[in-house]
């Protein structure tokens, strides 16, 4: 609820293959809001109307209306599921007001940077790249910082980041990335070596076992389609050359 005990009224306009959306999905799921859905298809330009929303055309967006707020229009997945987890406090993530809550806020801050600027943009690249012996020395170096800036900052998880028995932002932020890794290795869209190699790091592969096992991290997940969707995508991406 609002912090005025009001339930506020949420508009997501989403796509359920689209991973930072899913951010979104899984945050409002874990904080147990209400919204309704409007789905956006990624596969062709954009209607006049939602450019109208989110002139960059991405997903996810929510409108958002409470006591104090009016259809407020908020993009970016990462400053979406921010907002709502500050605007309804949950396990996901501690206010800010005491020195202990915001050091939890930092360190799930720096999970989730270190996630992006160290390992994010390793599966796109692993994807695009055809010949099968650079695949896999993509695969290595992939793997290897892996090791060396995720798995040391998860030697606390119990099952989830931080010690935490509940999933936090930083799980809510990452998630979806780490369940198409699983997913994609698994079904021979990404090298079947990237699924065992993070199968082999302990603290990784207990805490990815545990995310990708929790309801709000599956609910809107089709796995067929994400890999069949991606498949394709990838497809079409070399076949032009990009």
């Amino acid at each position: 609820m609002a912090a005025n005990g009001t339930t506020p009224k949420i508009t997501l306009y989403t796509n359920h293959r689209c991973p930072w959306a899913h951010r979104a999905h899984i945050t409002l799921k874990e904080i147990g809001l209400p919204y309704e859905e409007v789905i956006i298809d990624l596969d062709r330009p954009r209607d006049p109307w939602y450019l109208e929303v989110n002139p960059r055309g991405l997903v996810p967006s929510i409108k958002y209306s409470n006591g104090a707020i009016k259809d407020e229009i908020i993009t970016e997945s990462g400053i979406v599921s921010q907002f709502l987890a500050d605007a309804h406090p949950s396990h996901l993530l501690p206010t800010s007001n005491t020195p202990e809550g915001a050091l939890k806020r930092a360190r799930i801050n720096f999970f989730v940077d270190t996630w992006f600027s160290k390992i994010g943009s390793f599966q796109f690249k692993i994807l695009l790249e055809q010949d099968e012996a650079k695949q896999e020395e993509i695969v290595k170096e992939f793997l290897a910082l892996v090791e060396k800036e995720i798995e040391p900052l998860l030697k606390d998880a119990a099952p989830f980041f931080g010690g935490s028995e509940k999933l936090t932002l930083a799980e809510a932020l990452t998630a979806p990335f780490a369940l198409r890794n699983s997913s994609l290795s698994k079904h021979g869209a990404l090298p079947a070596s990237l699924g065992k190699g993070l199968d082999a790091l302990p603290n990784y592969s207990k805490w990815a076992k545990a995310v990708i096992a929790q309801e709000s991290v599956t609910y809107i997940y089709d796995e067929e389609a994400v890999v069949k969707g991606t498949v394709a995508r990838v497809a079409k991406l070399k076949a032009t050359g990009k």
